[in-house]
């Protein structure tokens, strides 16, 4: 029941604080060892969220581990999605489909802080999972409720953007989004938040 009404019970990344502000907050992540998939919507059938299901087979969310342990890896949050546009090639195509086109998804889960390195979590089955670790940074971080669409995230990027150079911080990234609860949990009560990368 915790769950559909946002109570987030899952180990999530440790990080501290640095500063806040009423519109956003500065964060140091600590390093952590992360399972990602990268993928287009197109090779889901149009869904960007896709990749979910190739990310959960691994930890064993779905069934049987499919890592060469087999071992279950206990889920965290956030899911963290990040899109980019996938570079043109030719010819040129005038039409553009709804949508903006096709983009190119990575997501990502963080895997639980006992896996130190990455050569010490489950070795994927699937090849499109890659096992990596994620150096330790800072991000400026905005949270929002509600359900995270595409547009409500680039709205909430593009303030926090707006913000972070208001306040004279250097960004050095793209935002990622970084959802932290199940899709049963009813959507006024779910946590979202747009992370931006700074030096």
């Amino acid at each position: 029941m915790g769950t559909v009404l946002g109570k987030i019970s899952v180990e999530t990344p440790k990080y501290q604080v640095l500063s806040s502000c009423a519109d956003y907050e500065i964060r140091h992540y600590a390093p952590s060892v992360v399972a990602e998939v990268t993928y287009t919507s197109s090779q889901f059938g149009g869904r960007r969220d896709g990749g979910f299901s190739v990310l959960a087979s691994y930890i064993g969310a779905l069934g049987d581990p499919q890592n060469a342990k087999p071992e279950k890896i206990a889920m965290t949050a956030p899911v963290i999605t990040k899109s980019e546009k996938i570079a043109m090639t030719a010819p040129v195509i005038t039409q553009v489909p709804p949508g903006g086109g096709e983009e190119a998804v990575t997501m990502r889960f963080v895997l639980p802080a006992k896996y130190g390195r990455a050569e010490e979590a489950p070795r994927p089955l699937d090849e499109r999972v890659v096992v990596r670790e994620e150096e330790g940074r800072k991000y400026g971080v905005v949270r929002f409720g509600g359900v995270a669409t595409e547009g409500a995230a680039t709205e909430k990027a593009e303030m926090l953007r707006e913000w972070l150079e208001r306040d004279g911080h250097k960004v050095a990234g793209e935002w990622v989004l970084a959802r932290y609860n199940p899709p049963w949990t009813v959507p006024p009560l779910r946590t979202n938040e747009v992370m931006i990368p700074i030096e």
